[in-house]
């Protein structure tokens, strides 16, 4: 795009508006992939900038993940928020401004050093635009505009654009975010942060349905907490809770990232171990009992002792899900009756051992 062009507005006798429109519709949407091609291939042909890159953040982190760019060189993949000194980057979500930079060697709002631009030597000129994606008062992520051509600095009609489109990003960003946490909450124990009970079943059928088309078996290691009740009656329900998650906890550490375990009612959790020999299941099992069972926890300076029963079975790829979690819960019941604090296998035609 010209000059000329852009000062009229158009370019081969299309408006800017007619431009504009069809990708603010393309943002409207729920695909990080679609914006994250406007960003890059759309919006710097508009505004006349050679490169650009697009990083959204990682609020419990407080990282920026690259999503995408142009450049023809390496960029940082991440970028920490915590980095000192700040990167222009970073000094642009800190403010929640956008911050346009005629030459980055001589700006004063804040200076930025050499130092802090690592890949400075790649750009044929000195001016960029560094573009906070905010929604509802929160920093999402960050457009980045590089290396304007046909001019020493961005105009104002440069300037209306990327405001408004970091406006439109900003809030389709925001509505994936919220849409994944809606998603999450729906398929997560608000407790735990582990699987709920309906999760528990999906991912079951799916790993049984695996493991018909590839073959192998699936075990499966029910857990319950030993004497609940009587820490609810003895120190109240919010101890209760804090045993609750601590054990949920010390469950996560006892099995890999393939393995699922959920919160499968108010003292009871499963645990998911697909392609696991009934063996190795066994020790895990066992390893969950010594990790709950070998530290109390504390409340209001009383320690709790805490313990948990579990029950474990391996099953065919054919076994129906309520087959094989009652088959699991079994063995659970067995190991309850047991005395607690110990596991027991469910194989089929013996009792529980």
């Amino acid at each position: 795009m010209t000059g000329e062009q852009h000062s009229n507005g158009s370019e081969n006798g299309v408006s800017l508006l007619e431009q504009v429109t069809p990708l603010a519709r393309q943002i409207n949407c729920l695909d990080i992939e679609r914006i994250a091609e406007v960003c890059i291939d759309r919006i710097p042909a508009l505004v006349g900038v050679r490169f650009a890159s697009l990083y959204v953040l990682d609020e419990s982190n407080n990282i920026l993940h690259l999503c995408r760019h142009s450049h023809p060189f390496l960029i940082n993949k991440i970028v920490s928020l915590n980095q000192t000194p700040a990167s222009p980057m970073i000094m642009a979500v800190r403010s929640k401004e956008l911050m346009l930079v005629g030459d980055i060697d001589r700006h004063r709002r804040p200076v930025i050093r050499r130092s802090q631009r690592a890949f400075a030597g790649n750009y044929e000129t000195k001016n960029c635009a560094i573009v906070p994606l905010v929604c509802q008062d929160r920093v999402v992520g960050v457009l980045n505009l590089a290396d304007k051509k046909d001019a020493e600095s961005f105009g104002g009609e440069d300037i209306a654009l990327i405001e408004l489109f970091s406006q439109l990003v900003g809030a389709s960003i925001g509505n994936i975010k919220l849409f994944e946490r809606i998603q999450k909450q729906a398929t997560t124990d608000g407790l735990t942060g582990l699987v709920n009970h309906k999760a528990f079943y999906e991912i079951l059928e799916k790993e049984l349905w695996r493991s018909r088309r590839y073959g192998g078996q699936i075990s499966l290691i029910m857990v319950d907490i030993d004497g609940l009740k009587e820490i609810n009656d003895t120190y109240g329900h919010r101890a209760g809770d804090k045993v609750i998650k601590e054990i949920s906890r010390r469950l996560r550490e006892c099995i890999r990232q393939i393995d699922t375990a959920a919160r499968y009612g108010g003292d009871e959790f499963a645990v998911i171990l697909p392609n696991t020999s009934l063996n190795d299941a066994t020790v895990v099992a066992q390893r969950m009992v010594d990790a709950v069972g070998s530290c109390p926890t504390t409340w209001n300076k009383e320690q709790i002792v805490m313990s948990i029963s579990v029950g474990l079975g391996q099953y065919d790829a054919d076994t129906n899900p309520e087959d094989i979690t009652s088959r699991s819960d079994e063995a659970l019941y067995t190991a309850k009756q047991a005395g607690k604090n110990t596991l027991r296998v469910f194989q089929p035609g013996k009792k529980a051992q």
